[in-house]
């Protein structure tokens, strides 16, 4: 409900001292579900229209930027180093870049314990931040925190605490913040060195406040996750919402303590992370299975009471689903957009726009911005009926998802991060 009232209040110009238009903290967005805090993000550009800047990356790596007003943070990995940078949000120099820690992807050989898949690296877990600090985590276990000014805190390797990424193609899930704590999870193959878990860090310290083995019943691949953690403010309740191992459940995020759970599901490795509209959670089946709609909150296991659609149509495997004006919006790897009605399942319209889509879909307001992995983005009503607004192309590889501020859109590319936008950044009241 939160997620709602923040893209209403946006879009109707109110709520300016309860939302920023211009931080992006995490991967997503502000609310967690690629729903943008702008009305009026550009719908043209090129690689010579609309740029604000362009800023080449060293090394290479699938993260979103996190975003507070005039901070820009982007992870990124050349050859063994994992580094962490701050950006000017105006002009997209460098201000500061750290070396996190090291790691090189193993490409070849037996799946698993640090084998990674060639479209990723240990750079694909996106940054997050509060504002004061910002912390990162990197596919070698790395977890750490810094202040704006780059100042290192604390750093914790969650293998060396908690055992080896198991996982078949390489560690990516992101960390989340709930209040004063940095939450992490890790859903991998049992028969691995190490186990799946939920675990909170105090986001000061380091020090552990909880952990919770998550053990699903699944197995081998099916077991694996890479998606991120969302939360769900449920009343008086939030619950921390967690998806793979063939398993949809939400914990306690204060204590770990599992509230419900919901399997639904049967089918491999998930990539395609779970997304909140009001109560009900939007959840692809791994390996492009059927999408659901789960009601969330409830008690125990709630497979035969929370599950309101099945739709067994055309899903992506890698983005996360949107939702948009009671539609949920779907990017299929193949590059088919597919909207579907949010109320019962039913397939409304799809259209293909790209030759492929890595990367999550945006909503602003009214419109869905799709962008393929060749560079080529497409633009739609947030409609019952397909209409195209816009396309433009950077002519670049696009995998990252989009990052949002003000009214300026960021894009990751294999070699740069763009600015699009002709906006002035203002110094916001602190």
């Amino acid at each position: 409900m939160l997620a709602v009232l923040f893209g209403l209040l946006i879009c109707s110009g109110q709520g300016d001292e309860t939302s920023r238009t211009d931080i992006w903290p995490q991967w997503r967005g502000p609310t967690g579900d690629s729903v943008a805090p702008s009305r009026d993000l550009p719908t043209r550009w090129s690689k010579t229209e609309n740029i604000a800047w362009q800023s080449p990356l060293p090394g290479w790596g699938n993260s979103t930027p996190a975003i507070w007003r005039d901070a820009v943070f982007v992870t990124t990995q050349e050859n063994d180093r994992l580094l962490l940078l701050r950006l000017d949000r105006k002009s997209g120099k460098t201000i500061w870049q750290r070396d996190v820690g090291r790691g090189t992807p193993r490409r070849q050989g037996p799946i698993g314990n640090g084998r990674f898949h060639d479209e990723h690296n240990m750079a694909s877990p996106s940054p997050v931040t509060d504002g004061q600090h910002v912390w990162v985590h990197f596919g070698n276990g790395d977890l750490a925190c810094y202040t704006f000014s780059g100042e290192h805190v604390w750093k914790q390797n969650l293998m060396k605490s908690y055992g080896a990424y198991s996982i078949w193609w390489g560690h990516a899930n992101s960390p989340c913040l709930a209040g004063d704590m940095i939450i992490s999870v890790c859903m991998q193959d049992p028969k691995g060195d190490g186990p799946s878990y939920v675990v909170a860090h105090d986001k000061r310290t380091g020090k552990e406040k909880w952990l919770v083995k998550r053990a699903t019943g699944a197995s081998e691949e099916p077991a694996d996750s890479y998606t991120t953690p969302l939360l769900f403010r449920n009343g008086d309740r939030t619950e921390l919402i967690v998806f793979g191992g063939n398993v949809l459940d939400a914990y306690d995020p204060q204590n770990g303590k599992r509230l419900w759970h919901c399997g639904i599901f049967a089918g491999n490795r998930v990539i395609s992370g779970p997304t909140l509209a009001g109560d009900t959670i939007y959840a692809v089946q791994g390996m492009k299975g059927p999408l659901f709609a789960v009601r969330g909150g409830g008690t125990g296991d709630v497979t035969a009471s929370h599950v309101r659609w099945k739709y067994a149509g055309q899903t992506p495997d890698a983005a996360s689903p949107v939702v948009a004006n009671g539609l949920v919006f779907l990017a299929t790897n193949p590059g088919m957009a597919v909207c579907i009605d949010a109320a019962n399942g039913k397939e409304l319209w799809k259209q293909r726009l790209a030759n492929g889509f890595l990367a999550t879909p945006l909503v602003v307001c009214d419109k869905v911005y799709f962008f393929g992995k060749e560079g080529k983005a497409t633009i739609v009503e947030a409609a019952r009926s397909f209409k195209v607004i816009a396309q433009c192309d950077l002519e670049e590889e696009i995998v990252a998802s989009p990052a949002v501020a003000g009214n300026d859109l960021f894009l990751r590319t294999k070699e740069n991060l763009y600015r699009i936008g002709k906006t002035t950044v203002k110094d916001a009241e602190r």
